[in-house]
């Protein structure tokens, strides 16, 4: 898989998937426009919406009501080392929602390939090509 990254004006810079772009921007404080999320809110986004694909996946699998279905997600930020200390997802269910399934939502929103990519890091390298 590649992308391409792209600079289209100001602070905002694109990826580009095949026909899908993915554009960022930085926020006005920060001296961008504010047009689109920051790429670090994306990635945190990420976190989230890939855990609730498989949490929305597990429901249809076993048709489960989607009605009420949701996920909050808390960050802790730790200033002093700079670095995201806590990331705290929540599964939010109806009252009526089938308890004996409680752990299995769970367990599916654990298996979010963002989540692992975080849990055992890829190898990143940065190289300059002369085109």
């Amino acid at each position: 898989m590649q992308m391409k990254i792209t600079f289209p004006g100001g602070l905002r810079v694109n990826a580009q998937l095949g026909e899908q772009v993915i554009a960022t921007d930085q926020g006005v404080a920060s001296g961008g426009e504010g047009s689109a999320p920051e790429p670090f809110t994306l990635f945190m986004a990420s976190i989230g919406t890939c855990a609730g694909i498989y949490v929305l996946s597990f429901c249809k699998n076993h048709g489960l009501p989607t009605e009420g279905v949701y996920l909050t997600q808390e960050m802790r930020y730790d200033h002093a080392e700079r670095r995201m200390a806590k990331i705290d997802l929540k599964v939010h269910v109806p009252a009526d929602f089938p308890e004996k399934y409680h752990r299995a939502l769970e367990k599916s929103a654990e298996l979010c390939a963002v989540k692992r990519a975080l849990v055992n890091p890829p190898e990143i390298t940065v190289n300059t090509v002369a085109d």
